[in-house]
């Protein structure tokens, strides 16, 4: 390589140098104003959770007013439907309300409270999970100590027994039971009271957060369609039935 090139190519190598510290400190001043856009993100985030908890706290009384809502609710969600057994029906029957309040610093975390009616399986009025992240951005959980009802009577769990009154057909109709009999209190119940993240349900919270109690009407409705197809699905069969041929049935009559 002759002078004149080796000089040429150190020049390149030094505006190259050179280059890269300016996108270091250009990249630096976006880090900065994403930093920035986080912080007012997030405290119009908190300014209209405060704005919304009037409306949720008057959704939910009126939700707690219509039977079978959130167990509907559950079962129509493309998620949890398939996590959930007959154990879980049997509770989350009783489900009449469920509120999720996040912490006033929204990073920090969230609860999720479940209100039940008076049932057969445990004392509890209400129960409550707590998810909470730690300056170290540890995630951290508790839950309300369930008081089972007759636990171990009889070698048979609380949530084995039958209930008072089964779920509606409109309900029961929309999953299988594939995991039916495979833990003793369900796969809702132990998530619930899992506070180390070891039975591998972790999203129950998150999607109960962010996506069920957001708009758990949508998923409710989604119940009555297709119960409304369903039944205009007999009607057809039924009439399909009647048009067939009349000569055959006149036939089998003589």
């Amino acid at each position: 390589m002759s002078g004149s090139n080796a000089k040429q190519a150190k020049a390149d190598e030094f505006e190259m140098q050179k280059a890269f510290e300016v996108i270091g400190d250009v990249q630096n001043d976006i880090d900065r104003f994403n930093e920035q856009a986080s912080e007012e993100i997030l405290q119009v985030e908190q300014k209209y959770n405060k704005l919304r908890q009037p409306h949720y706290k008057k959704r939910s009384e009126l939700i707690s007013k219509i039977p079978s809502f959130w167990i509907s609710v559950f079962l129509n969600h493309p998620q949890l439907s398939s996590c959930l057994d007959q154990n879980d029906e049997n509770i989350l029957q009783h489900l009449k309300r469920v509120d999720v309040e996040e912490h006033e610093d929204i990073k920090s975390g969230y609860s999720i409270k479940f209100t039940f009616d008076k049932n057969p399986y445990f004392e509890n009025d209400s129960i409550v999970k707590e998810y909470s992240v730690t300056e170290s951005s540890e995630t951290q959980c508790k839950s309300t100590p369930i008081r089972w009802k007759n636990e171990g009577k009889n070698n048979q769990s609380a949530t084995s027994r039958k209930t008072d009154g089964d779920i509606s057909s409109s309900v029961t109709r929309k999953r299988s039971h594939d995991h039916e009999g495979s833990n003793e209190h369900g796969a809702f119940m132990t998530w619930f009271t899992d506070t180390t993240g070891e039975t591998g349900n972790e999203e129950f919270g998150e999607v109960i957060k962010d996506d069920i109690f957001v708009n758990p009407l949508q998923y409710y409705l989604a119940a009555t369609t297709n119960d409304e197809e369903e039944g205009s699905a007999g009607e057809n069969e039924e009439e399909e039935e009647e048009e067939e041929d009349p000569e055959g049935k006149d036939d089998e009559q003589e």
